[in-house]
C-alpha cells in the first residue's frame, strides 16, 4: 500500500472522522465503522486533506484536466482545497467549481459556483463518500447541461464498498457504469481493515479482533459481490 494511503488512513482515525463500535446508518443499517467527513474542521486538517486527494486523483486519473468540481455542500470546500494542493504539489492551475443549492437570480445569477464551465473543459469530481450515487444524479445534468465538458473521472475519499442500489456492485462501480466515466477512491475499507488491524493508531489499536469480526460480518450481509 502506498505511503500516502496509509497516512491517509491514520489521518482519519486521528481526525475523528472515521469511528469503530456500533452505529445506525441512515439506510437502517447497523454498522461496525462510521465516517463523518464533516469532522475535518481545522485549516491543518483542510489542508492535509487538499493534498491527499491531489495524490489520489494524480495516480488514478493523472493530470490531464482543467477543473475540480464539487457537488453542493460538502464537495464545495473539498474542490477548493484540492485545487489549491495541486498547485502546491504539482503547480499546475485548475479552476474549482460547484453547484447552488438554490439558483442565484441576481448578480451574476446562474446555479454554479466559481468558475463557469466552458466547452472542452475536463472535469475531475470530489465527494467525501458515495454510498447511494443520488449526489452524481442530482449534478451531473447540471454541469453537462452547462457546457459541453469531459468528465475524467470521480474521487471519493473512502469507497465503503457495500452494495449500492442494484444490490451487487458498489456505489462508485454503479456510477461509472451509468454515466460512462471512472471512479476511485483514495483508500478503501478492505484497506482500511487490513491496515488497523490490531495495530496501534494514535496509541490505540481501533481495528481489534472483535471488531475485525464485526466488519467481517457486516460485509457478508452488505458487501459487494462484483
Amino acid at each position: 500500500m502506498e505511503q500516502y494511503k496509509q497516512e491517509f488512513i491514520e489521518f482519519m482515525v486521528e481526525s475523528n472522522v472515521l469511528k469503530f463500535g456500533e452505529f445506525t446508518l441512515k439506510s437502517g443499517r447497523k454498522s461496525p465503522f462510521f465516517m463523518n467527513a464533516g469532522a475535518y474542521v481545522t485549516g491543518d486538517q483542510l489542508h492535509r486533506l487538499g493534498l491527499y486527494y491531489a495524490q489520489a486523483i494524480h495516480d488514478n486519473f493523472g493530470l490531464d484536466f482543467d477543473v475540480v468540481f464539487g457537488p453542493a455542500y460538502k464537495g464545495i470546500p473539498l474542490s477548493v482545497i484540492t485545487a489549491m494542493a495541486f498547485q502546491e504539489l504539482y503547480g499546475k492551475e485548475v479552476k474549482y467549481c460547484s453547484n447552488r443549492k438554490e439558483v442565484k437570480d441576481h448578480g451574476e445569477g446562474g446555479n454554479l459556483l466559481g468558475y463557469n464551465l466552458q466547452d472542452g473543459d475536463r472535469v475531475i469530481m470530489v465527494e467525501d463518500v458515495t454510498t447511494s450515487g443520488k449526489s452524481i444524479e442530482e449534478t451531473h445534468p447540471i454541469i453537462t447541461a452547462a457546457a459541453d465538458i469531459e468528465i475524467k473521472g470521480l474521487m471519493v475519499s473512502l469507497n465503503r464498498m457495500e452494495v449500492g442500489k442494484g444490490g451487487k456492485k458498489c456505489a462508485l462501480d454503479e456510477v461509472s457504469e451509468r454515466y460512462g466515466f471512472p471512479t476511485a477512491a483514495i483508500v478503501n475499507m478492505a484497506e482500511v481493515t487490513e491496515y488497523l488491524h490490531n495495530r496501534p493508531c494514535q496509541g490505540k489499536v481501533v481495528i481489534d479482533d472483535d471488531i475485525k469480526a464485526a466488519i467481517d460480518e457486516y460485509y457478508k450481509l452488505y458487501g459487494a459481490t462484483e
